[in-house]
């Protein structure tokens, strides 16, 4: 399976660097780990009520954001339907989702402790690798990398191939992608799951939100 683009905003060290000279790479979700996407989303929802007529529950959609777009289209629209809305859907995205979504809470100063330590971020979500990089520059984030487009498992592509020790997410797919990678799964319950289900689905470490992180990425690092 190849591995969506990664466009590094930073050159990364050269491979012969011993390893103790190699910066640590981080992993984050984005969806209600670094941002709070639901006030975007909702509105393309809805405009997608408004045009096809069809009854969609947005309050439930965005109380279980981290699966890919298809997977909640199906829910709400026939099989031979979803391509057609999910084209639909991310035609409407950058114009109604962008300027509604928030940080969430800590997010900068998690990125922000990471790069002070001599850290590399990298954003790895179910999201497309555009609509990622429109919510991350308007909101003035600046991870290393941005793969997008990898869900649950197959994560583990990108986190194996840049090298990331830790994967921080909110979702159950999150803690199984750290899992398959061999990184260290650091969960946050800003999303739809409790600290119960992030360790039920192998999180190492759970965190409140990201404003625990630079302090937990302290004792890590000591």
């Amino acid at each position: 399976m190849p591995i969506p683009s990664a466009q590094p905003a930073h050159a990364p060290k050269a491979a012969h660097d011993s390893p103790s000279t190699q910066p640590v790479t981080v992993g984050f979700d984005l969806d209600m780990t670094l941002i709070d996407s639901r006030p975007g989303i909702r509105a393309v929802y809805e405009l997608l009520v408004r045009e096809t007529g069809t009854h969609i529950d947005c309050d439930l959609v965005v109380s279980r954001l981290g699966p890919p777009l298809e997977a909640e289209l199906a829910h709400w629209f026939p099989a031979e339907e979803v391509t057609a809305r999910a084209d639909r859907y991310r035609a409407l995205y950058p114009d109604h989702a962008i300027a509604p979504t928030l940080p969430m809470p800590g997010a900068r100063e998690a990125l922000a402790a990471l790069a002070a330590d001599g850290g590399r971020s990298m954003v790895v979500t179910a999201k497309n690798e555009p609509h990622a990089r429109l919510h991350l520059d308007h909101l003035g984030m600046r991870p290393d990398l941005v793969v997008g487009s990898l869900w649950a498992e197959a994560k583990a592509l990108a986190l194996r191939e840049h090298g990331a020790a830790v994967y921080v997410g909110d979702h159950l797919g999150d803690m199984r992608g750290a899992r398959a990678a061999g990184a260290l799964a650091v969960g946050v319950t800003t999303g739809p799951c409790d600290a119960d289900e992030l360790r039920a689905a192998g999180a190492d470490v759970v965190l409140p939100d990201l404003r625990s992180f630079a302090q937990w990425w302290a004792d890590y690092r000591s």
